[in-house]
């Protein structure tokens, strides 16, 4: 009878520089989870975050947008001259992160659906969520950009689907094994398959953070590795590019991955206590935690808290300065919300007409404005 094959079984060894980076980490995620934040201040942070993961992640690919525009793209679905590509790779990139919220939410675990589409809104335009991306199903190579110069070529097609559901397995089995150490070799093992002809890399790091999010290190959803990457794109590839050959199936598929996880652990470490310190500086003493209550909003809602957080009512224009819109598009956005239930109608005349909302997030933003 033939062994069973045992998978994917990662090789790698747990530095004193890795033991050091794992506890800055749970320093850090405890001290967060001790502040109190406001929602203002929350909703402002998280945004900000969310903003900072798609054009890093995006400009690690090539994205030429500014950190200023991709804001505009997403707040205010503005056009840029420039390659469509561009914005729609942001596009993609905001929804997909929507949808790790959403997936982390639900505490239903991970699955190669789950994958798929994640890849399937990273490639897509960012307007709705599109049907899971299947694997390539043909060879590619990764070649440099200047000499054409194979550096990496990944697993035979038909080898993907199976590498891919050991990933999976792999990630979801009950272990000891550290949740960012299991995020590390995650996202290194899913660059490796590269599983697509495009968009690898950024499924690669959404998936990092999806895992971390269900594993508990979500950290009210403040960071963006993301950064730590793009800072030094060298340093990055340098630490993904393991092994004795460019080639999966001889000897890239066996490497040692010790060295890219401690660059892994150490980015991470590096990004908590970059935002330990600007949360810690912008919470409010006394502030109750509403992280899960605006886990349930999306990203215009979000920033809309920042108005009530200073009135209990406001209106169309005030809506329509704080993203930038005409106020009939903002009328129209102040309507959909009621009819969602987010706001509910104050004061119903026509001339002056002005939103609070919904009971519960009143209720609770009411105490801290």
């Amino acid at each position: 009878m033939a062994a069973k094959d045992p998978g994917f079984q990662p090789v790698f060894s747990i530095t004193p520089a890795i033991a050091r980076g794992l506890m800055r980490i749970e320093a850090v995620k405890h001290a967060i989870e001790a502040l109190p934040i406001t929602p203002r201040v929350l909703a402002n942070l998280r945004e900000t975050a969310r903003l900072y993961s798609t054009h890093y992640s995006t400009m690690i690919e090539g994205n030429l947008l500014t950190q200023e525009q991709v804001a505009q793209i997403i707040a205010e679905d503005q056009h840029f001259p420039g390659p469509e590509r561009d914005q729609q790779e942001v596009r993609g990139y905001y929804a997909a992160l929507d949808e790790v919220e959403r997936l982390a939410g639900s505490k239903a675990g991970l699955t190669e659906k789950n994958v798929q589409s994640l890849h399937a809104l990273v490639m897509g335009n960012g307007k709705s969520r599109a049907k899971p991306t299947p694997y390539r199903d043909e060879q590619n190579v990764i070649r440099d950009s200047r000499t054409s110069r194979i550096v990496y070529m990944p697993p035979e097609a038909k080898a993907v689907p199976e590498l891919m559901a050991q990933m999976v397995e792999w990630i979801n089995a009950k272990d000891e094994l550290p949740v960012p150490l299991k995020a590390a070799i995650a996202h290194y093992q899913y660059a490796t398959i590269h599983p697509y002809y495009d968009g690898n890399g950024r499924t690669a790091r959404l998936l990092t953070t999806l895992i971390l999010h269900l594993g508990g290190y979500g950290l009210k959803g403040l960071y963006a590795l993301e950064e730590h990457y793009a800072r030094d794109l060298k340093a990055y590839y340098e630490a993904l590019t393991v092994g004795p050959s460019h080639n999966y199936h001889l000897g890239r598929a066996e490497a040692d991955l010790t060295g890219w996880i401690a660059y892994f652990i150490e980015g991470m470490a590096t990004s908590f206590e970059k935002v330990h310190a600007q949360a810690k500086k912008e919470s409010q003493t006394g502030a109750a935690d509403r992280s899960q209550l605006l886990r349930t909003l999306d990203a215009k809602q979000r920033k809309a808290l920042t108005l009530f957080g200073q009135s209990r009512e406001v209106t169309a224009k005030e809506i329509a300065e704080l993203f930038g819109f005409q106020q009939r598009p903002a009328a129209a956005l102040c309507q959909r919300w009621v009819t969602e239930g987010f706001l509910i109608i104050a004061d119903p005349s026509k001339k002056a007409r002005r939103y609070r909302l919904n009971d519960e997030l009143e209720e609770r933003v009411a105490g801290r404005r």
